[in-house]
């Protein structure tokens, strides 16, 4: 029995090795900050220490900072990297080469497996510097939005798109990027227009549809995952497919929890007010 969980504990070990450290992409590997998750986790542990230790303690007894133009210019930035990735996820494969019901995962050096190869790489880097977004927060002392969901959502997907580059530049699970490069060219000009302050807040009645937009977006991936998982002959890794399965689950979850919490109880009680 000893043997046997000394076997387990190895192999465990030794899978967890080759997920960290072995490329398996050999088109992506010198490209920056792909070959090695160390810089990437320096990059997220500074993340998570300043976000939630020393950047609330340094703005603990000072003022808020304003940052209007700073932020109507990098929301206008986020915007635009969205439209330019929208449209190379589209063009690399999910509005021409790219079969819905099944894409397979390929390491092809021809121009659209390469151009999806960049889109995705691209993609990864949007994400590390969405990281910004919170530091914003805790900048502007808008503490009430660095939630649970908040910071694990930008945590973890900087770091999913590291394996995705490693390994999985390609096929079906770059529909996430395609579909959330959408949704965030909705949002980034939604933060882009509250930047401009009150005269335009007041015309900004959508917010909510952009939770709305967020869960249609995991509904989406949930079933064209299933999809790939129960088809036989679809040459992309079924294992990864559950993942992408289970992450869309976890987020249809926290943000399914957070339009409740923040809109339908916050209606109702609002509706009781009234009524007393």
């Amino acid at each position: 029995m000893y043997s046997s969980l000394t076997f387990s504990a190895n192999s465990t070990f030794n899978y967890l090795i080759s997920v960290f450290f072995e490329h398996g992409d050999q088109r992506t590997k010198n490209w920056l900050l792909s070959n090695t998750p160390w810089p990437l986790f320096g990059i997220l542990a500074f993340y998570l220490f300043f976000c939630l230790y020393a950047g609330p303690r340094y703005m603990r007894d000072r003022k808020p900072y304003e940052l209007k133009n700073t932020m109507i210019i990098y929301n206008a930035i986020q915007v635009i990297i969205s439209c330019v990735l929208f449209y190379e996820f589209y063009q690399a494969g999910w509005g021409t080469t790219y079969n819905y019901k099944c894409a397979p995962l390929t390491y092809d050096t021809d121009p659209h497996s390469l151009r999806m190869a960049r889109a995705v790489w691209l993609f990864y880097m949007a994400k590390i510097t969405e990281l910004l977004d919170t530091v914003f927060f805790v900048l502007r002392k808008k503490d009430r939005q660095i939630s649970f969901l908040h910071v694990f959502h930008h945590f973890s997907m900087p770091l999913g798109l590291y394996f995705a580059v490693q390994n999985y530049a390609g096929g079906h699970g770059t529909i996430v990027c395609f579909i959330n490069s959408f949704v965030h060219i909705v949002m980034y000009i939604y933060y882009m227009l509250t930047a401009m302050g009150p005269k335009v807040q007041k015309y900004l009645w959508w917010k909510k549809y952009i939770t709305v937009l967020q869960l249609i977006q995991f509904s989406i991936v949930f079933v064209h995952s299933i999809q790939v998982q129960i088809r036989r002959n679809c040459l992309y890794p079924r294992g990864v497919a559950a993942i992408i399965t289970l992450y869309s689950c976890i987020f249809s979850y926290m943000f399914g929890s957070f339009y409740v919490q923040n809109y339908l109880q916050k209606k109702e009680r609002r509706s009781s007010l009234k009524k007393d």
